[in-house]
């Protein structure tokens, strides 16, 4: 099989483990640029070419979209989808989980347990949209923020208004979510593959630190998940048409809480603290599915 893998730089770690496993299992695997592709959009012979040459024969598709490009990614991901590629997951569904409000939305329609979360536009309704959610502390959320970039506590309510306010005066998007104080800095990152978790860690934050992301300095742990969470995880990868996902959880109170739905899960955490090969793993599942020519949201907008 001839795969291409959409991704800015060969050299991450996640790309180089997804290559070597595709050449390890004997398949032809080329990593592809994305912001180097261009396209020639037509009804009867769409094309994509990559620092001048033709891209033809591939396969499947891997996509590896960092959240900056991901306008971009997308259309070209649909560009091989126009052309028969088969990708691992479909340029839907990633536009869906990039979009935190519309994954949200997604998921509370289909019952899946969320954190209660508040979204609004104009500064005089902060006071009720703090009392909506429950009151301080709260958790502030840039709808465009990556890593746990953009993402504050906020101990009061004064302190909420004051941050709300400041994002608003930006001019960009917020969500506002009440803090779940029994999860104490921790999440548990279920890796979906098909309709399996494969692998699950537990990401514990740093001293002082309410964010978990393995980029602000947290820790991995293997950990056992409940069927609940299991159930909860595939579930909400599946709401968005996810073929493969990273589904962050909350553990509350009241039963897991899905926090965020990530389409390029990187491997290097996952695969450390598990000692799991989630490379190959994607790898066999792409082929098998690939020839199967199975889809989760194709021609559903």
């Amino acid at each position: 099989m001839k795969i291409a893998i959409l991704s800015r730089n060969a050299s991450l770690y996640s790309t180089r483990r997804i290559l070597e496993a595709a050449r390890e299992r004997g398949h032809e695997a080329r990593v592809v640029d994305v912001l180097r592709c261009y396209m020639n959009i037509t009804s009867h012979a769409p094309s994509i070419h990559y620092k001048g040459e033709s891209l033809t024969g591939f396969d499947a598709v891997i996509p590896r979209i960092g959240a900056s490009v991901t306008f971009y990614g997308t259309a070209v991901l649909r560009q091989f989808e126009m052309m028969n590629v088969y990708p691992l997951n479909e340029s839907v569904a990633i536009t869906r989980s990039r979009d935190k409000l519309r994954s949200l939305q997604l998921l509370s329609r289909k019952g899946i347990g969320l954190p209660v979360t508040g979204f609004a536009h104009a500064p005089d309704d902060v006071q009720d949209l703090i009392k909506m959610v429950g009151g301080a502390p709260l958790v502030i959320k840039l709808l465009e923020g990556t890593q746990g970039i953009g993402v504050v506590l906020a101990e009061t309510a004064q302190a909420a208004e004051s941050v709300i306010e400041a994002f608003m005066g930006l001019q960009v998007n917020i969500l506002v979510q009440e803090y779940i104080k029994e999860s104490r800095g921790t999440d548990i990152r279920c890796f979906v593959i098909g309709d399996k978790v494969v692998a699950a860690m537990k990401r514990q934050g740093k001293e002082g630190e309410f964010r978990s992301n393995l980029h602000r300095g947290g820790t991995a742990n293997l950990i056992r998940i409940t069927p609940e969470e299991r159930s909860t995880a595939v579930r909400a990868a599946r709401v968005l048409g996810l073929n493969v996902a990273g589904v962050d959880i909350l553990r509350s109170n009241h039963g897991p809480l899905v926090m965020e739905v990530n389409s390029s899960p990187g491997l290097e955490g996952i695969e450390a603290a598990t000692t799991k090969d989630i490379a190959g793993m994607i790898i066999d599942f792409l082929v098998k599915d690939a020839i199967a020519g199975k889809t989760r949201t194709r021609g559903k907008g």
